[in-house]
């Protein structure tokens, strides 16, 4: 990547960051959405990341190739928070007292036109790994960033982007493992009906019915 763009982004310039915008919001949203498994908090969190890319601008390394994991870095940092707000919320609600209110099936109907219910099912998935385990799970395999991109967006070395994504993988194909139907036993050998004026059983048991048929 051209050096003087990231110096015009370190310095704050205007058009610098609306190009970052249209090259790199997309990425951004995706990583969100498929964190959340919802559009709207990750539309909130593409809006956060960007503020926050404004406020470090400073701490962007003047050269480098893309500057999609330094996003991607800062996104999941918005995530970390949004998820530690989220759960404060879900706590302060559980200790109103319900009250009787009318459902809203507007964002039901949305949901399944946009058909979350995948989102959400590969969200469920992702929950039986620990945090650190779904950030590197998320960018390596969702966003498809590289070992040494994704340790960069982390900040941690390569050797744990490696160990973190390994363990994820190794419990996801445990848990999918689990989750797969049992085979269908295989169907046992049954005689076919007989079609009239068969007789069914054995050669014996023929004979016999022969016999007392001629009688």
């Amino acid at each position: 990547m051209d050096s003087s763009y990231r110096a015009r982004l370190r310095a704050g310039d205007a058009a610098a960051f609306g190009q970052l915008f249209d090259d790199h919001a997309g990425a951004v949203h995706r990583h969100a959405y498929r964190s959340t498994g919802c559009r709207s908090t990750a539309e909130d969190v593409v809006s956060l990341t960007y503020l926050e890319a404004w406020r470090l601008r400073g701490r962007l390394r003047p050269d480098g190739d893309s500057v999609l994991p330094w996003l991607l870095g800062i996104a999941t940092n918005v995530l970390r928070n949004t998820n530690r707000a989220a759960r404060r919320h879900r706590a302060a609600l559980a200790r109103v007292p319900r009250a009787d209110t009318v459902p809203d099936f507007a964002d039901e109907l949305a949901d399944r036109m946009d058909d979350v219910g995948r989102v959400a099912a590969a969200k469920a998935a992702l929950a039986a790994l620990r945090p650190l385990e779904r950030e590197v799970f998320a960018l390596c395999v969702w966003s498809g960033l590289d070992y040494a991109t994704a340790a960069e967006a982390l900040g941690v070395p390569v050797g744990t982007v490696r160990s973190r994504l390994s363990r994820a993988r190794t419990k996801l194909r445990a848990l999918a493992e689990r989750a797969l139907p049992p085979a269908p036993a295989p169907p046992t050998a049954r005689e076919p009906a007989p079609l009239p004026g068969q007789v069914q059983g054995g050669r014996a048991t023929a004979a016999r019915s022969n016999q007392e048929m001629n009688r």
